[in-house]
């Protein structure tokens, strides 16, 4: 829900091919508005600028595989733990592909009202044990 209404969950560790070669994006998500798959990619460290010809490719493959005719291009979000805004908009001016990078907190760098909002590490387990079944 983090994401908004229109987010449709399609898969996590989504698996790709093309041309024998398999890759495997972190979740795949599809926006209903925007008619449009939307590709996440996380990093559990800081922006490198790699991330962004990784995520291009699954996109591409994406564009070729899965996409419907009657949909719009992927689209791809890049998580890291923290990137330096400017570089990142500098880097990624060349790529064509409609790309984006954020950054996330961990709960441990939450304020106390959020990070008892959300549910402990047992709690999402089973929330995706269920997911699965």
């Amino acid at each position: 829900m983090t994401f908004g209404n229109d987010f449709t969950f399609v898969g996590n560790q989504y698996r790709l091919e093309k041309y024998g070669e398999i890759q495997f994006p972190d979740l795949l998500f599809f926006n209903r508005e925007l008619k449009a798959l939307v590709c996440v990619e996380l990093k559990s460290g800081p922006f490198k600028t790699a991330y962004l010809g990784q995520l291009a490719g699954y996109l591409r493959i994406l564009d070729d595989e899965v996409r419907k005719p009657d949909e719009n291009p992927s689209i791809g979000i890049l998580l890291c733990s923290n990137a330096n805004s400017k570089f990142v908009e500098y880097v990624i001016q060349d790529y064509d592909k409609p790309m984006g990078v954020a950054t996330y907190r961990t709960t441990v760098d939450m304020e106390d009202r959020l990070r008892k909002a959300l549910p402990d590490i047992e709690q999402l387990k089973a929330l995706l044990a269920e997911e699965e079944k």
